[in-house]
């Protein structure tokens, strides 16, 4: 089977994500739904979970073939988290992947230390770390109910280089890293693998990039490969996370930066 996935045919590797119920969330953003699409290829059913209007991104990958559905979900809210697991298991049975991409970025205020409000500092962790404890103690019963599964988290590579500017954030994917650790060892008697990936700057519209102007040119001069990094670039990372090839990989966190530095 060939699914267009609109920038290039990909066939469809039939291993261990084809059937999989994959819920990504933030999955209509740049990264999401590359993410979406990239599970969609390989013929896993997947969840697209976000607080802006997903409707139409799921027509557009069951046009291309793919079993796909719509959740809003609020991340930073218990309920809402838990909503979001029944209606994946009512529409599809089961549950065994959640990338735990959506957070707060691009909305992030800018600035020193002692510039941060206490407002804005607990928004990003509300989302950026809450959300993502949250997402995950959603899942979880229905992985160990049926054997197991796998957990993705996000970080950023702005941890690595202790980037100055918005130290909520920063502090917050730290966060992300440190509960992606605890939770493997205490998932991992279930069978339930918790990884994170960590992205380098990925420009991934031009309203984004126009945001920030002279970051991109800076930082792929800091790179192995001397290139902008793109949303694809992150995809097979995740699927293989996501597999049944990374059945004996938890507890890590990957960074894909094009050799920007080295962990």
């Amino acid at each position: 089977m060939i699914i267009d996935t609109g920038k290039h045919n990909i066939e469809t590797n039939l291993h261990s994500l084809h059937g999989r119920v994959v819920i990504v969330t933030g999955g209509v953003g740049g990264l999401g739904r590359a993410y979406c699409r990239g599970f969609a290829s390989r013929g896993a059913r997947v969840v697209v979970a976000d607080l802006a209007a997903a409707d139409a991104f799921v027509d557009e990958l069951r046009d291309l073939g793919a079993d796909a559905m719509a959740v809003e979900v609020d991340i930073s809210d218990l309920a809402s988290t838990i909503e979001m697991a029944k209606q994946t298991v009512d529409r599809f049975g089961r549950i065994d992947v959640l990338v735990n991409n959506a957070a707060y970025y691009i909305q992030a205020m800018h600035g020193a230390y002692d510039e941060i409000g206490v407002a804005e500092w607990d928004k990003c962790f509300a989302v950026n770390v809450r959300g993502t404890w949250l997402c995950t103690r959603a899942v979880v019963p229905n992985m160990i109910e049926n054997g197991g599964g796998r957990v993705v988290n996000v970080a950023s590579m702005t941890v690595v280089d202790g980037t100055i500017g918005f130290p909520h954030y920063v502090a917050s994917k730290a966060a992300v890293i440190g509960l992606t650790r605890s939770l493997a060892r205490e998932l991992g008697p279930y069978a339930i693998a918790v990884n994170t990936v960590t992205p380098d700057y990925i420009p991934h519209d031009k309203e984004y990039a126009d945001l920030q102007p002279g970051v991109d040119a800076f930082i792929v001069n800091k790179r192995c490969f001397k290139r902008t990094q793109t949303p694809d670039d992150m995809v097979g990372t995740v699927l293989f996370l996501a597999s049944d090839d990374a059945a004996f990989v938890t507890g890590q966190n990957i960074l894909v930066n094009g050799g920007s530095s080295f962990s």
